[in-house]
């Protein structure tokens, strides 16, 4: 990940307040008129989820700025300094305290990678119970676009839900890679999982 910042971040996904890059994050948030295209990543905990600064990177490529919403346990398979100091923005994992400033612009996007079993089949059940579930629930009603990317082992899709999940994601316009799932057992190593997949599924940003 290439960073974007001189400090460190400074708000944790609680809201408590420290020193570093992310006050500048949050002013720039709030006064950009002519912001660039804001791309919401939400990492879900799965094998590969420590690499998911190859999507940062793409997106800034891209003409996109990046906030990274983690769902609670994929806190531990990310590096979340080296994610805060290439995206100038705090990783979100926990809901905002009443009067506590957004730490994050509205998304004009939304990738979800890599996607879990769990969040996908939650995330079509309408269940809400961590802030990423609720973004991407929320989302639907919002009209904000939004990109899958499974991550998912051939025996938990072959699980009825899962089908059924990935058919509601379909109906609610959501658009769903093409990651094949990987052998159950094997962790997905050398699966081939594409993270650019997830901005040419979104539609074209607009500058």
């Amino acid at each position: 990940m290439t960073d974007r910042t001189t400090g460190t971040a400074t708000e944790s996904a609680t809201g408590t307040k420290s020193t570093g890059s992310t006050s500048r994050a949050r002013s720039a948030s709030s006064s950009r008129s002519t912001r660039k295209p804001f791309l919401y990543v939400v990492v879900c905990a799965a094998g590969n989820a420590g690499d998911v600064g190859t999507l940062i990177d793409a997106a800034h490529a891209d003409g996109r700025d990046v906030g990274v919403v983690a769902t609670p346990h994929a806190l531990g398979f990310i590096d979340r300094a080296a994610v805060e100091a290439t995206t100038g923005y705090p990783v979100r994992s926990a809901w905002r305290l009443p009067g506590e400033p957004r730490p994050l612009p509205p998304p004009d996007a939304i990738a979800v990678a890599p996607a879990t079993f769990n969040t996908i089949n939650k995330w079509a059940a309408g269940i809400s119970d961590t802030l990423a579930l609720g973004i991407v629930c929320e989302a639907y009603g919002l009209g904000v676009p939004i990109a899958v990317l499974p991550y998912v082992n051939g025996a938990q899709a072959a699980h009825p839900a899962y089908a059924l999940s990935l058919e509601r994601l379909h109906a609610m316009a959501v658009r769903v890679g093409s990651h094949v799932p990987h052998a159950a057992g094997t962790n997905g190593a050398g699966s081939g999982f594409r993270w650019e997949e997830a901005l040419e599924l979104l539609p074209p940003k607009l500058l």
